[in-house]
């Protein structure tokens, strides 16, 4: 997918959209590698398939988000509202997603969390079933559904 408009605002790899109004926005498949997200308001948006390689995600609205399959590696969601949103088999290798808010259940099944960083993170409802965490790294503050074993998962504790 080339670059495209939607809500008035030109999406295409490296675009500054910071603080964006994309709500509900339809960017499956679009090419955001490298895009400036920060602040943007992405709550529902449709990003299926996408590519948002090491965008900058920080303090953007992603709730409810659909992320089905998205590459994500090494994108940075620091302090990024994620409840409610869908990761599954998204690729989040090295993904920074410290501090992140997930405050409503948040599939992360079968993703690759591979390497990514989970400090701060609150992790308590999310779906994290078949998800690859190892090498991810946390610390004391994350937080864990009450039925998983993040060291039996791979995680490293820093």
């Amino acid at each position: 997918m080339g670059a495209v408009e939607v809500n008035g605002y030109t999406i295409e790899p490296g675009a500054n959209l910071e603080g964006a109004w994309l709500y509900w926005a339809n960017l499956e498949g679009a090419n955001l590698e490298g895009a400036n997200l920060y602040g943007a308001n992405l709550e529902g948006a449709r990003l299926s398939s996408a590519n948002l390689g090491s965008a900058r995600l920080g303090s953007a609205n992603l709730e409810r988000a659909r992320l089905e399959g998205t590459n994500l590696y090494g994108a940075n969601f620091e302090g990024a509202r994620l409840g409610g949103a869908n990761f599954e088999v998204a690729r989040l290798r090295g993904a920074n997603l410290e501090g992140v808010n997930l405050t409503r259940a948040t599939n992360f099944q079968a993703a690759n969390l591979k390497e990514a960083n989970l400090k701060g993170a609150n992790l308590k409802w999310a779906n994290l079933k078949w998800a690859n965490l190892t090498g991810a790294f946390a610390d004391t503050d994350t937080q864990w559904p009450w039925d998983f074993d993040p060291v039996a998962a791979g995680v490293t504790f820093v």
